[in-house]
């Protein structure tokens, strides 16, 4: 399982609506390169909720072709059905993913036990890697400690877990409880340099889409244990970080990524585009980051 930078990769889309394969091509090319460690491709980012079967294979399969010299390709799969997941699953296998991404049922959610449960019936049923997926915010669910570690200790390979319940006291908690056969990523981009420095493994990131040198800076400054460096680059990149957030994502990042010549400014709905008073200050965040 990679270490450092893993991007949670933007699906582009054009006038009509479709997938924009040609865009797709342009993001992964600055994923190589940024010289990231990981592509997390249809995750949440990805806007995977409104990518059909047929679209998810496709993708897929260009982000695998693009992107050759990046070490792990990773497919998100989660949703709230179970069976579902196991069926993403197969094509992941069968388009030679290295592991996949699982977040919490959300909706129909259950309880810390039903997620032992949830996790051991897909674990059962597929070859690949799993990395858990804790974001509370989305699911209305908080994914606790121990049942992460249950999880892990009932699922041989269950390898990780993006953590993004946004709480540094139970990420600390985690880390103090956890064995060292479980790898962390953090799943807020503000939160990188203290969740790394307790001991996290790297993060899986937005923020990456569009700066990906400039995130590998701080991680490989971590991983050089040059503490001062990585918060130089963590003060001059928080900004940007949180204002990728200032709607919901990937909104925010889908007007960067426009202004950055990858792709058009488009969503399918439920998400739109960023308000207008929101698009002036994301210029402005820009105008800041060409000045570092």
């Amino acid at each position: 399982m990679f270490k450092g930078v893993g991007t949670a990769l933007l699906t582009p889309f054009d006038n009509n609506l479709e997938v924009d394969y040609a865009s797709l091509r342009k993001v992964c090319k600055l994923q190589n390169e940024g010289n990231v460690d990981a592509i997390i491709v249809l995750g949440t980012t990805g806007e995977s909720p409104v990518i059909s079967v047929e679209e998810r294979k496709k993708i897929l399969s260009t982000v695998i072709e693009e992107t050759k010299h990046i070490p792990e390709i990773i497919v998100g799969t989660g949703t709230n059905d179970t069976r579902k997941v196991v069926e993403l699953n197969k094509i992941a296998e069968e388009l030679k993913a290295d592991a996949v991404l699982i977040v919490n049922p959300y909706y129909n959610k259950g309880t810390q036990e039903s997620l032992v449960e949830h996790y051991k019936y897909i674990s059962e049923r597929t070859s690949l890697p799993i990395i858990l997926y804790n974001v509370p915010s989305r699911t209305g669910m908080n994914m606790l400690p121990e049942t992460i570690v249950k999880i892990h200790e009932a699922c041989k390979n269950v390898v990780g877990v993006k953590e993004a319940c946004g709480n540094i006291s139970q990420i600390a908690h985690l880390m103090s409880i956890k064995p060292d056969t479980l790898k962390v990523f953090s799943g807020n981009d503000d939160q990188t340099l203290p969740i790394m420095a307790l001991g996290a493994d790297g993060i899986i990131s937005v923020f990456s889409n569009v700066y990906p040198k400039e995130l590998k800076k701080i991680t490989t400054a971590v991983f050089n244990n040059d503490l001062k460096s990585a918060q130089e680059f963590n003060n001059k990149y928080l900004s940007m970080m949180n204002a990728l957030f200032v709607e919901t994502s990937p909104s925010p990042l889908k007007y960067i990524a426009n202004k950055l010549g990858l792709c058009e400014n488009i969503l399918r709905l439920p998400l739109a585009p960023v308000s207008k008073k929101n698009e002036a200050f994301l210029d402005k965040e820009m105008e800041k980051m060409k000045s570092l």
